[in-house]
């Protein structure tokens, strides 16, 4: 995949289709140790550590539209290409975390692309999943959370096309406010 924000939308789908109606999305730039790290995290049913250990074979999948399994395997290559890996923390009935970190500065990593509008498309198309977009760079931080921003809006969805358009607006705005996704 091109951008790295790219991976960010098949972790979300992955999470979605294990059933979550909570993921938490982040992504944390530590300019002094020149480290970017993913992280995406969800109450789905998780998987067995059999499961865990094979996952990053292409030819290993739980779905039964197709025999292979390209996202996981593409991100882990994409993050030991940049000097970074991936790691896997799953229970079954519980949830998935996927953390994967890369050197920043590496020529080979992909860029982050375009977070804000893969937010605003992940929550515009599953409205009855909460998520939560967590982005710091240096310590400096912001969080959307739907739950709260539901809360604020009372009777209008956030999967309303404004709200998208705002959600989308509010990312690109606190990215830039904190330093972040300059490519």
């Amino acid at each position: 995949m091109e951008e790295l924000a790219l991976h960010i939308l098949d972790l979300v789908t992955n999470s979605i289709e294990a059933g979550a109606d909570r993921v938490i999305i982040g992504v944390d730039e530590d300019l002094v140790t020149d480290r970017l790290t993913i992280t995406v995290e969800d109450n789905g049913r998780g998987m067995d550590k059999d499961l865990v250990r094979r996952v990053i074979d292409p030819f290993v999948t739980t779905r039964t539209t197709r025999k292979v399994g390209l996202g996981l395997p593409l991100l882990d290559a994409a993050a030991r290409g940049s000097e970074g890996g991936m790691t896997i923390d799953s229970v079954k009935g519980r949830g998935t975390r996927v953390t994967a970190w890369f050197r920043r500065s590496h020529v080979d990593r992909a860029p982050l692309g375009d977070v804000a509008r893969t937010v605003a498309v992940v929550v515009g198309g599953n409205p009855g999943v909460r998520v939560t977009y967590r982005h710091s760079v240096d310590g400096r931080s912001f969080e959307l959370d739907t739950a709260e921003l539901q809360d604020r809006l009372g009777d209008v969805p956030v999967g309303n096309p404004t709200v998208l358009t705002w959600i989308e607006g509010y990312l690109r705005e606190s990215l830039r406010e904190i330093g972040g996704a300059r490519e």
